[in-house]
């Protein structure tokens, strides 16, 4: 079979490697599309490397169909299309206070163990969550990221009715904005690109650009001078961090989507002078795979202009040099049986 490997140096190789039976309490699942996200771009860039043990198969948005079953594996069968959530909580602690899914020892696979970027995967049972046979295998690959969206929007206690402002308009924030507006909040994408603004607009979504309007004033006028309920930080960039607060209104809530790897200066006043809430938000719980999988099913959202390429496997290199020169794109998904 076909695997990918991460070498360092912004460099991928394409391996042949034997296919192997599923441990006890695993399964074997033959892969059928691996999203580009992220972390596997910071990964390329070598940012990563004190973490990811080379050479490792990355990825971790994927879909699939399950190909063989290990012994004492009963809730799966092979033929079951399936998605992966890939959080290995087995060392979870009492100290933990049952979140296993920021637990601290916890370890992300396709991070910290291989990966989906290749034919066949194995990987634990407790890690999977059943599809419909309906379900679009291709859509299915936006599931792990989408599930970043329900728990972001599920943190932020949003309601219907309520204004929302999202900073940044790439994919995680188009899915935020997405899940938002899905459960009746008023959305408005602050973005500076205007390919991505154009990309929102297309999708339905209600989006501006804050080096060309005053946002703070253009989100006042749409909101009878309330501001917004939710501001949620997707961008991890200074101006957005500096805007979250001035954009928040009384007793606003500030969901913090974006990795922010070094401290940042943050308008502390702000907080005490509205009463405002800071909330963290990192990954995904059960519950929010299945919002996310519902979703996915019944598939009313735009989640197919989500997808802006779909390349084989053996692109991989190639795939993530595109990505760099093209900020423009949203999902690249992986064909991982080509």
């Amino acid at each position: 079979m076909k695997a990918t490997v991460y070498k360092g140096n912004k460099t991928f190789s394409v391996i042949e490697k034997e296919i192997e039976a599923p441990a006890k309490g695993d399964v074997r699942i033959k892969v059928a599309y691996s999203g580009v996200c992220g972390t596997d771009v910071h990964i390329y860039h070598g940012m990563m490397d004190k973490r990811v043990a080379m050479p490792q198969t990355i990825g971790h948005e994927m879909s699939g169909v399950i190909d063989a079953v290990g012994e004492g594996v009963q809730d799966y069968k092979v033929g079951d299309k399936v998605v992966v959530r890939p959080l290995d909580d087995r060392k979870v602690k009492a100290s933990d206070k049952g979140f296993n899914h920021i637990c601290e020892e916890l370890k992300f696979i396709g991070i910290d163990s291989p990966g989906s970027m290749q034919q066949y995967w194995n990987v634990p049972s407790f890690v999977l969550h059943k599809l419909k046979a309906e379900t679009d295998l291709k859509l299915a690959a936006l599931i792990e990221p989408l599930s970043v969206a329900t728990h972001d929007v599920r943190r932020s206690g949003l309601v219907a009715g309520e204004t929302a402002v999202v900073l940044g308009g790439g994919p995680i924030g188009l899915l935020v904005a997405m899940v938002a507006k899905d459960v009746g909040a008023n959305v408005i994408i602050s973005e500076v690109n205007e390919k991505r603004i154009a990309k929102a607009k297309s999708m339905g979504l209600h989006a501006v650009n804050p080096m060309k309007v005053d946002l703070v004033e253009y989100v006042k006028e749409q909101t009878d001078n309330r501001r917004a309920d939710v501001v949620f930080e997707v961008a991890g960039v200074q101006p957005a961090l500096d805007i979250m607060c001035e954009v928040a209104g009384i007793r606003g809530r500030i969901l913090m989507v974006a990795i922010h790897g070094e401290k940042k200066p943050v308008d502390l006043f702000k907080f005490f002078w509205k009463e405002l809430s800071l909330i963290g938000a990192r990954v995904y719980e059960k519950e929010d795979y299945e919002k996310s999988i519902q979703l996915i099913t019944e598939n009313k959202l735009p989640f197919e202009d989500m997808i802006t390429d779909v390349q084989p496997l053996t692109n991989i290199q190639q795939v993530f040099e595109n990505i760099d020169n093209n900020p423009d794109g949203m999902k690249v998904l992986m064909d991982c049986q080509q």
